[in-house]
């Protein structure tokens, strides 16, 4: 439970005791436990509105993931269809006298 250990939870528990008393003590558990299921309803309610954007988020990245790939590919597919030039030898350079 939140990575705490039976020996802290006991620590806690009479730090509690000590500070709001027998009388208090329920009521403050009471505020602490409405505090945290208040905190999970809300991120719930965050994690239900955000992972559909997050999921169409996705689906655009593997679509221009696509496109990119077929891009390339055609690139790739004009590029290999391109006749090669003939190489002829080496030109001869005129020559201006001694360098």
């Amino acid at each position: 439970m939140f990575g705490l250990g039976a020996g802290e939870i006991l620590i806690i528990l009479i730090i509690a005791f000590l500070l709001f008393g027998p009388k208090e003590l329920p009521e403050v558990g009471r505020q602490v436990g409405k505090a945290i299921k208040g905190f999970k309803d809300t991120a719930e309610d965050l994690r239900k509105s955000v992972e559909p954007e997050l999921n169409m988020i996705q689906q655009e990245v593997k679509m221009v993931e696509q496109d990119l790939h077929a891009t390339l590919k055609e690139a790739e597919d004009e590029i290999m269809a391109e006749p090669k030039p003939v190489e002829t030898g080496p030109a001869s350079l005129p020559t201006s006298g001694p360098v």
